[in-house]
């Protein structure tokens, strides 16, 4: 009996290694064929799912209680899978280089456990190279075996959007690779069983790497092109989002809208092909040139909110600025790699602590994350500007009349509706001074 038909039959396990955004949906829709073990080093984290609760909005509850998941944070229980999927973290560290120390710790604890025969799936993304050159031979020396003749590996970049109930892990096309044929063919039925959406066999483990990177490096140089554009059209006086709406009515123009571009994937991916590159003698222009205008994004807005204050005759030292949201992307708690820190951060260097709301994040985590203490949504009172930075489903249905609420008498009030959610005119026919990218 070959392994895939092993694990239907529910004699051999997969392992799932890291339980966030990624690992967890994916242990999830897999338990329901079939017998897996999730393991997470985070024994709290761990806990959580064991008793059905999933504090990052990862997972609906109900689905997890439901889940036939063997939870564990005890390393040696990975010894009862022969498939292992990987999906720990890949962030960058100062000077914007590639930290793989979570993928290659992860990488060794698989290698200590796992038994001859075993599949080794990574999902991290990572640059081309990575699963081959790195990987591989922390696999071999930990494990004291060989690939390709006592194990095999395989690599199926994730494509999950947090915060998306359409783009979910089953509804998403799933690229996947293998060293060798037996392999691929391995991987893809395995993953076959839950991706409804199908698989896409790449010819390449390298490929599949080049494919997960360059998917977010795309969307970074869109929507550096679109700042760009916002950047330009407010130094003309013209109105960005006019502009777009005007442009959208030609059938080939690509909807990409201005924004904050921060998280754990568009923001740091690009990085790991600019690293790739420059290691291959290859400087990039275009990539590194749109991710310059993307994380300088925070420090222009906080700029024309100040320009903005200072028109308005306002104390600077004394303005009232309340920002709603602090998560990196709208509909989602997490807050990592988040730009409006780079706005709440900027203000400070004006003397400027504004009041930050957002329902959705963690405010232990903000706290030890950014120093940022996060108020109550009750506490924007008094206020003498709004930012709306991240438009969660129930800030964008608002009212005029609900940010009414939030100022102080007698004064000019200034909302800035950085993604442009609200139609302007509703503002700006009651006194409102409405600024959008």
């Amino acid at each position: 009996m070959d392994l895939f038909d092993a694990i239907v039959e529910r004699q051999e396990k997969i392992a799932v290694v890291g339980l966030g955004y990624v690992g967890l949906p994916v242990a999830v829709a897999l338990a329901e064929k079939v017998s897996v073990i999730g393991f997470d080093v985070n024994r709290a984290k761990v806990d959580n799912y064991q008793n059905g609760l999933c504090p990052d909005g990862s997972m609906d509850e109900e689905r997890l209680r439901a889940s036939t998941i063997d939870f564990t944070s005890d390393e040696t229980r990975l010894s009862e899978a022969r498939f292992f999927i990987v999906a720990v973290p890949t962030p960058i560290k100062s000077g914007n280089v590639p930290d793989l120390h979570y993928v290659q710790a992860a990488t060794r604890t698989v290698a200590k456990h796992m038994p001859k025969g075993s599949v080794v799936v990574f999902e991290s993304t990572v640059y081309p190279g990575v699963t081959e050159e790195i990987c591989i031979p922390i696999l071999e020396s930990e494990s004291n075996m060989r690939c390709g003749e006592d194990f095999t590996v395989g690599y199926s970049p994730e494509r999950i959007n947090p915060g998306d109930d359409v783009h979910r892990f089953e509804s998403i096309v799933k690229i996947v690779s293998g060293m060798d044929e037996q392999t691929l063919d391995t991987v893809a039925r395995v993953y076959g069983l839950v991706v409804e959406a199908g698989v896409y066999r790449a010819e390449s483990i390298k490929v599949a790497e080049a494919a997960k990177v360059i998917e977010n490096a795309q969307r970074d140089i869109n929507i550096a092109f679109m700042n760009e554009l916002a950047m330009l059209f407010h130094q003309m006086g013209i109105d960005t989002k006019a502009v777009l709406q005007a442009a959208r009515t030609k059938w080939n123009f690509l909807p990409f809208t201005p924004g904050l571009v921060g998280g754990h994937c568009i923001g740091i991916d690009p990085y790991y092909l600019t690293y790739k590159a420059e290691d291959s003698g290859y400087h990039s222009k275009i990539i590194l040139a749109g991710r310059h205008i993307n994380d300088g994004m925070g420090k222009y807005i906080a700029e024309q909110i100040i320009k903005s204050v200072v028109r308005m005759k306002l104390d600077v030292k004394n303005v009232k600025i309340g920002i709603m949201g602090l998560a990196y992307k709208e509909n989602c708690p997490d807050i990592r790699n988040s730009k409006v820190v780079d706005i709440v951060s900027e203000l400070h260097e004006y003397g400027i602590v504004p009041l930050v709301v957002d329902p959705l994040a963690d405010p232990r985590l903000a706290y030890e994350e950014y120093r940022i203490e996060l108020s109550h949504p009750d506490a924007l009172k008094e206020l003498d500007v709004v930012i709306v930075a991240v438009p969660h489903a129930f800030f964008a249905s608002m009212s005029v009349d609900d940010f009414d609420a939030m100022y102080g008498s007698g004064q000019t009030k200034m909302i800035f509706d950085i993604k442009g959610v609200y139609q302007k005119a509703d503002f700006v026919n009651k006194g409102y001074h409405y600024w959008s990218l």
